[in-house]
Order: C-alpha cells, then structure tokens, then sequence
C-alpha cells in the first residue's frame, strides 16, 4: 500500500499529508522531532517547501503494507510509472540482445523511458547498469535492497536545473535508514494459488546501535523467486490466433518452398502438433511463441552493507555503503537455422529424409521435392533440399551483476551556513553466458554434412581422392535435423553448442560540495540559497566474446546463430554548478529560482533554469506553479557502441510510402537483423516542463491535490528504420544490393535486383536497357517492385530485403506529453482508530509524438500501451494494533495493436468478430484488487497481502504474441505474500 503526499515537508509532519497514513498516534512525536533535512527538489536544507512541489512519498511503513519483494514491484503501484513503454521488469527480459538484461528493471515517470528518469540515492547518484536495455542506459532499481529504504521520494517533473542530466521527466530518490536504534529480522513469503510454484522469499537483517561514538546501522537483505511461465496459466498456454504462428518450427523442420515443386512449404509429417493452414493455403508444421515464453524470470539477489554517522568537533561524517549481487535466467523462444550466410532455407543432403522416415514416407517427400546441388563448409558439393526450422532448446543465458556503492560525506555548519561535501563511488559488474540454446553456424552446417571433427574444427576435403580427414582429433558421423528424440544424434547437434560470454562494467565517480543558508532579510522575509559544485567521471565498458559480434572482416555474420550483442566502450568527464534561490516575497506569495550549467568533455555545454512560484490566498490553501528546462545527455552506450547486432522494427503503418515497397500495402510491423552503430555527434535531448496546480488541506484529515503537467521533449535519440527506408527511395547512397560496404551505411538488397531488375524491365544477357537498378541515382523504386513481381520473384509483392542493414542513431525526434494527477485522502477518528478513504489517479491528456519517418504527429494516449486513466482507490482502517486495507488498482482501456497485424491475423480476427465497424478493436481496461492486513505485537508484526484477489485475467490483446500486454498488466492471476518482522529490545 502506497503513502502519497501533497507536496514535499520536513519528515517530521510527513504523517499529516500522507493519503495512506497508517501510524496516527505516533504524530505527536514525530512533530515534536523536527529536525532540518534536505527533501527531494531542492538543495536548501531546512527551508520550509511544504506545498511548493508534487511529491510523492512512499515511507517505511507503506513498503511493509504494499506487499512488494522487491523495488520494482514497489515502484509498479504508483500512478506516476504506470502507462506507457518506460518501466520494464523481468516480464521483458530474454536471452537475446534487444532484450531486458534477466533480473534487471527501471522504473519510469511520465512512460518517457528510465534514461529520462534520474536515479538517486540519498540525493547522490548511481551507476547505471552496464548492459543496456536497448542502447538506453538505466538503472536497475532491483539492484537495490529494500530493506536499507526508509521512504522513496518521487518528484515527477524537470530537474535538471538541481541534479544536472537525466532528470527530464523526474527524479527518484532512495532515502536509506540512517540513526537506526536496536535490531530486527524480517522475512516474507509469497506464491501463487495455481498448482504451478511462482514462489519467492525474502530474509532481512537490520541492526543498529552507537559504535566507537558514532551511530552504525547494519544490514543484509536475501530475495528469491521462481521463474513464471507461460505454459503455466490457462489464458496464456495457448497462441489467442491461430495465425499469429512461425513457419519455423522446432524439434521438426518443414521443407523450405524453395525445394517444393509447387512452390509451397511441406509440413513435416512427424510434426508433434496438428497442422497449420497458411494463408498460402499449405499444411505446415508450425510454432508458437507461448511455448516457451517465460513471463518472469527466476531471480535471486543478495545484498548488505552499513551506514555510519560520527560527530566530532561540529562536523558530522557519514559513509554509507553495500554491496549485491543479482543472479537471473532468461528465456527466449529457440533461434532459426539459416545458411551460413544468415538467408532462409539451410541445406541438407537428400538421405536425411531416408534417415529420419519410412521408405514409404521417404518416397513420398521426395517425390514433391527438387533435389539440388549445394557446396558444403568443407568445399564438397552435394545434392540435396532446403528446409525451414528453429533448434529445439530455447535460447537461455545467465547473468551475474555484482553492484557497489560507497558514499562518504562531511558535513557542519558555518556560521549560519550548512555546509557538505562528499566522494561517490559506485559500479555495477555484469558477467553473461549464453548457457544453452546457441549453435556455432559454421559447426552446425559442418556436421549437418558429416563434416565436422571431433576437437570442433572443420574437416579438410580432398577433392582428387574425395575423402575428407581431420589434422586433429576424429571425423564425427552426419547430424540429421529431421531425425528427434534419438541421443546419439542430439550428441551430435551438442557438439555444434556455444556458450558467448559478455563482461560489462560500468562506474561512477564523484565529488561534490555544496552550501545553503540566508542570504539576506527583505521585507521581514528570509531568501535562503544554495549553491554547489560537482565533478563527475563516467564509464562503461560492455564487451562481448568474439563469437557473439558481427565483424566487418567476416561479412558481419555472428559465429552463432540468432545472438549477438553490443560492443561498447566509451567515458566522460563531466562538472556542473548550479545556484538554487528561496524568496518568500510576502506571506502568500513564494519563490524558487534554480539554475545548473553541466560541461561535458565530448558534447558540450548546456544551462538548464527552474521558476517555481507558490501563493497561499488561505493557510489551507496552496496554488504552485513551475517552468523549467532538463536534458539528457546521450548514454554511454549510445555515443560509445562500435558495433551492435540487433534487430530494428519498420513501421508500415507509419508510412504509405514504405508500406508499397516492403509491407505489400498493409500496415504491419517487421524487425530485420540490423547493424547499429553509436555516433560521437549525437546531442543531448532537451526537454521543457511546466507544473500548474493547486493543494487544499482543510482541515487535518482532508487533503486535496491536482496538478497540471506538461513536457515537450525533443531530439530524442533513437534508430529510425522507417526513416531510413522512406529516406532510401530518393537517395541512392542508402540502397545497397548485398552487404552494406564498409564505411558506409543504408539497406541491403537482394543481390538479384542489381544483377536481373530495373526500373523500365526484367534484364536478360540477350536484352538492352536504359532501365536503372536499385542502386543507381533517379531510380524509381516502385517501378523495379513491379518488374520484380511480374518476373515471378519470391512470395511476397515486396522488395526484397537482405539482412544487416546498417543504420545509426540520431536525433531522430520530438514527443509532448501533458497531464493531470489527482490525490484525495480523508480520515474519520474514531476511539478504536481512523478510517481512511484515499484517491490517486493519473490521467493523461496527450502524448504526441512525431511518426517514425516522418514529420507527421501521432496521438498515442488510448492506443496500444497508452491507457489514458490510471489510478488507485483505497480503503484503510488503522486501530492501536490492528490495520487493514483494500485497494483497488485501475487502468483504463486502449486500442489493441491491430493496424501493426499481418493480413493473416486481420482475416481470423475479422471471423472471430473481434473487429469494429472502423477495424478496431479495445483491450478491455483492467481492475485488481489488493487486500492487506497486519497486526502490532509488542515486538512483533504480522502482515498478509493478497494481490488480485478476485483473480482477474489479463485483457487480451490480440497484437501481442503474449496475448496479453506484460507492460501494463501481468497473467501471475491472485497470489498472496505472508511476511514477519520481530523487533529486538
């Protein structure tokens, strides 16, 4: 259960504007402790803000009563990072480059992405992970242990004018336990109702006492959890289209169309499951995503460390620091075979047929089937077929991050001036191994011809003798993808398994200082201010084995199939000062003027200034308003990639243009291998937020807030695959037939539309033609897609992609996001307790952001991933021992992602009636409800939470594979957490 405030106080009153207030009779002493801090949205320490910005607080005692194991899942129940693609946790993670590294998460305000969020901790940075999600550098917020988190503080509009870089759409601060007296254990336990084992523990150790004349406050934190899996619920086992199958099937290949003489794919006829009709009518064995789909990855993370305070001669030392380490799986569906050269339809001879069937059955396939000739690894050339597949054994990878922190500060006053300044240190380590589910190509398609050596090297062949033989080691039999369930041919395919490593490092380090205090008395009324320098250096090194990168001297291919990965390296030196300014004009009426200027050693320099002004008509009364401006540096990893394999989608809805030349008129997605590369000239992204709103408090069990906002983010950094291939149709640089040359960047064709196809006609040895191809200046790209449809070319009225194309990221792009949070609470007192009745709601007005390719502007609020209303309605009864609460979590509805179907999908959805008048259809919006309730010992409390206790189903959602959105809902269904704390006197 969640605590909202009004605005940001003194700790001391936090109780009387928290919308979850659940310790009543502890105010009086909380007030009667006041003590100077520094609260999230200003440097000045000790001056009064309450009410002056958004806040929101989630203290000790709402993280016990949420029934979250963990920061991500603590960080999921508030308005301000739900809706939109920002947040990510486990859901999305996968064994694949473009995936969510396993274990991590982020957390997202306002869905502008987590690089848009800063991260703190005790108002001091953190080093982000050093595998990125995507090319985006976060933090991974699992990483931290929560049992060292006294509250978290959230301020969801611009700071960069206080904290410098990345705190575009916010800023979340950690606030760790400091000054703890005495000892307690924690555990919890939670799981599923379903038969299926979702289970996860958490054991925690505090203690805290006066050591060598300071205070030492200790800890050690263990979490656990199962992986959940797709299979293991009802509403996700199974594909909600049949259409939305692969025509790459595993454990049984089908026989690629290519080798079929009617042209059409020949379904298996060993297939393990019932046939699929495509929409080119054939029987094909087919497979389905939800087969291996793993909804949440296994994760267990171990963490510990200290935070010392000592006072000596009016200054006061701090040190905080600890350590974790995160352990994690992850699971993707298994990689397609292709040739070696990365194209559809691998070969293999003719006998795997007779090998794998009856000769009946045997006899039969090869009588539809083209035999052919094709060269082998070793140089043989052999006849046979091609065939469509994927391996059997789903991608998996480990991932190991050992993360450290260490923060020591001074601090004291000078005269009437505070003073502080301190040294960061923190750097999180990852090690990945891809543990099975990854084949070397070259391997496979060498024992798939039986020529494969037993110490894994190729086999020599001997074309005047016709022999082959191995300088070491012996000659392996002939591996058979169409022979399952026999172990000495999976013995085989094993000897053809890698197991690509990455190492990834990334660091900060910081030194800061900084003063606050009066400055002058105008009017009887104080102005306050603070100023402060820092210096920071950054780096990050992401670096994987040899077999999982794409090199230039090999044709850009990987070692293995369907994995890859980045190589990045980069660093920076970075300083900033800022000045921040409190002038309470008049007794209503306030102001806070702030300015920051940042200097980078590879970009530049940038200024960012903060108004906020706040007037008081009635002392329950409070109208705040504020502009500034934030940006965002490029990541690390965005300046600093070499080289990065991945895929890019295109987006036919977006564009018309590119929709006749690739998606046959329609307006699906696709995602082709690409080639990424980093770019030194990127500039930061620049942001401009503005805040109107208004809090009302009258009386001291009534609170009322709501507040505008807006923030118009531009030259976002990103890869436009749709802006490339609409920029491809006028400029011939960008057409490339066969590889992109080195150097040089753009999409890759087919190498027969140069050699065969121009613009006026179908070119043969014995015919003339002024007609251009595809990579000349003046071509008319429309003109050669309709020469190659009428020469009979391929399946699809497209033109014809190869693979790698290579694209850079840029300032692709604008966005603009505005609206409204809502939070009401109000309390009734009885003798036994306080009834409390709370509201916290986000909705949003807009959110527009240019098309892809384009400078068209598109709506998202109510489409695809972008619900318009969020929120949460709480019910609370808080008596001397005894507290209890339900809530209910609400997401309003969005269109589902019909436009980005294939045709196939269109056709079954139109039959199944799911489709409007307009073509359209809703994802259902989705209420859960969270029940918890706990009871005070004397040195002891119980506390049991049940999520989703009516066991909602996810909506469905017919554009995802998962049949659901894993974003903004999850498929876990009810489940319930038991935890304990024992307090030691």
């Amino acid at each position: 259960m969640k605590k909202f405030t009004l605005s940001a106080v003194a700790l001391s009153v936090l109780a009387i504007f928290n919308a979850n207030a659940q310790e009543g009779s502890n105010q009086s002493n909380e007030t009667a402790a006041i003590e100077k801090i520094t609260v999230t949205g200003s440097q000045i320490k000790g001056v009064d803000l309450e009410g002056t910005q958004p806040l929101v607080v989630i203290d000790a005692q709402a993280i016990r009563s949420s029934g979250a194991s963990s920061i991500s899942e603590l960080m999921a129940q508030i308005s301000q990072t739900r809706g939109g693609v920002g947040s990510f946790n486990t859901s999305e993670s996968g064994a694949t480059s473009t995936s969510t590294p396993a274990g991590q998460a982020a957390a997202s305000l306002r869905g502008l992405g987590p690089s848009s969020t800063l991260t703190l901790i005790n108002g001091r940075r953190v080093a982000a992970s050093s595998f990125a999600a995507g090319t985006q550098n976060f933090v991974d917020i699992n990483s931290i242990p929560l049992s060292a988190i006294e509250r978290v503080e959230v301020l969801a509009t611009g700071a960069s004018a206080i904290y410098g870089a990345d705190a575009v759409a916010g800023v979340i601060n950690y606030i760790l336990k400091t000054d703890y007296q005495g000892a307690e254990i924690n555990g919890s336990y939670g799981n599923s109702f379903a038969s299926s084992d979702e289970g996860r523990y958490n054991l925690n150790f505090i203690w805290g006492g006066e050591v060598a004349g300071g205070n030492l406050t200790v800890f050690a934190d263990h979490f656990d959890r199962n992986a959940f899996h797709a299979q293991d619920r009802s509403y996700t086992r199974d594909p909600v289209l049949v259409s939305n199958y692969s025509y790459l099937p595993k454990h049984t290949p089908n026989i690629y169309y290519y080798s079929a003489y009617d042209g059409n794919e020949i379904g298996n006829p060993d297939c393990k499951t019932d046939f699929v009709t495509t929409e080119y009518g054939e029987e094909i064995c087919a497979y389905y995503s939800n087969e291996d789909d793993q909804l949440r990855s296994a994760l267990e993370t171990s963490s510990a460390g200290f935070i010392y305070s000592y006072d000596f001669n009016d200054v006061t030392w701090n040190t905080d620091f600890f350590i974790s380490n995160t352990k994690s799986r992850a699971v993707s569906s298994p990689a397609p075979i292709d040739q070696v050269d990365d194209t559809e339809g691998p070969w293999v001879g003719e006998e795997a047929i007779y090998g794998a069937f009856s000769p009946e059955v045997a006899d039969a396939l090869i009588y539809d089937m083209w035999i052919d000739p094709f060269d082998t690894q070793a140089g043989q050339q052999l006849w046979g077929f091609r065939y469509d597949a994927r391996f059997a054994s789903p991608r998996t990878v480990d991932i190991e991050t050992d993360a450290m922190r260490l923060v020591s500060s001074l601090s004291g006053e000078w005269g009437e001036w505070f003073w502080e300044t301190g040294i960061t240190l923190s750097k999180s380590e990852s090690e990945q191994v891809a543990s099975a589910g990854i084949y070397n190509r070259y391997k496979y398609h060498a024992v798939s011809t039986g020529e494969l050596c037993s110490n894994g090297s190729i086999a020599d062949y001997d074309y005047d003798s016709d022999t082959l033989s191995c300088g070491a080691g012996e000659l392996l039999g002939t591996y058979n993808p169409f022979l399952s369930g026999d172990a000495t041919n999976d013995a085989l395919l094993a000897m053809a398994q890698e197991m690509p490593t990455r190492d990834g490092e990334s660091t900060v380090y910081g030194i800061d200082a900084k003063i606050s205090g009066d400055i002058a008395e105008v009017n009887d009324h104080m102005i306050s201010a603070a100023f402060g320098v820092e210096f920071r250096r950054e780096e990050i090194n992401d670096i994987p084995s040899m077999n999982a990168r794409a090199r230039f001297e090999n044709d850009y291919l990987v070692d293995v199939f369907g994995f890859g990965s980045s190589l990045s390296q980069a660093d920076r030196n970075q300083w900033g000062a800022f000045a921040e300014f409190y002038w309470p004009i008049t007794d209503q009426i306030e102001l806070q003027l702030a300015g920051r200027y940042d200097d980078y050693n590879d970009f530049g320099d940038t200024f960012n200034p903060k108004v906020g002004v706040t007037y008081r008509p009635h002392e329950s009364v409070i109208l705040r308003a504020a502009w500034s401006t934030s940006f965002r540096a490029p990541s690390l990893t965005q300046a600093g990639v070499k080289l990065r394999t991945t895929t890019a989608t295109y987006d036919c809805s977006a564009n018309q243009a590119v929709a006749d030349l690739y998606c046959e008129g329609d307006g699906f997605t696709s995602s082709p291998n690409v080639l990424e590369l980093g770019n030194a000239n990127l500039k930061p992204e620049e942001s401009e937020s503005v805040s109107l709103g208004f809090a009302w408090s009258p009386s001291s069990d009534t609170h009322l807030s709501l507040d505008y906002w807006s923030f118009k983010h531009e030259q976002l950094i990103d890869t436009d695959m749709t802006a490339v291939l609409n920029d491809a149709i006028n400029d011939a640089s960008l057409r490339h037939c066969g590889l992109v040359p080195e150097g040089s960047m753009g999409i890759s064709y087919e190498e027969v539309l140069c050699s065969g196809i121009v613009d006026d006609g179908v070119l043969y040895e014995f015919l003339d033609s002024n007609g251009l191809n595809i990579e000349q200046d003046g071509a008319n790209l429309t003109q050669i897609l309709d020469q190659w449809v009428a020469a009979g070319f391929g399946r699809e009225d497209a033109l014809p992609l190869y693979r790698d194309h290579v694209i850079q990221l840029d300032n692709t792009g604008t966005q603009e996001v505005s609206g409204f949070d809502l939070a009401f609470d109000h309390s009734v007192n009885f003798a036994e307790g306080r009834l409390t009745f709370s509201i916290d709601g986000t909705h949003y007005a807009s959110f527009e952001r240019n098309l892809a390719g384009s400078s068209d502007v598109e709506e998202l609020i109510g489409t695809w991933r972008y619900p318009e209303n969020i929120a949460s309605f709480r019910l609370g009864w808080v008596g001397e021992q005894f507290y209890t609460s339900i809530t209910a979590d609400y997401t309003s509805s969005y269109q589902d992602d019909i436009k980005r179907l294939r045709g196939r999908n269109i056709d079954e959805l139109e039959a199944l009636g799911e489709l409007d008048a307009n073509g359209e259809r809703d994802v259902d919006s989705w209420t859960t409800v969270r029940f918890n309730m706990g009871y005070d010992f004397d040195n002891m409390n119980l506390n049991f939470t049940v999520h989703n206790l009516f066991d909602e189903e996810p909506p469905v959602a017919y554009g995802s594979r998962r049949g659901f959105d894993s974003i903004n809902h999850n498929a876990l269904g009810v489940n319930y957490q038991l935890s304990f704390s024992y307090f030691f006197k």
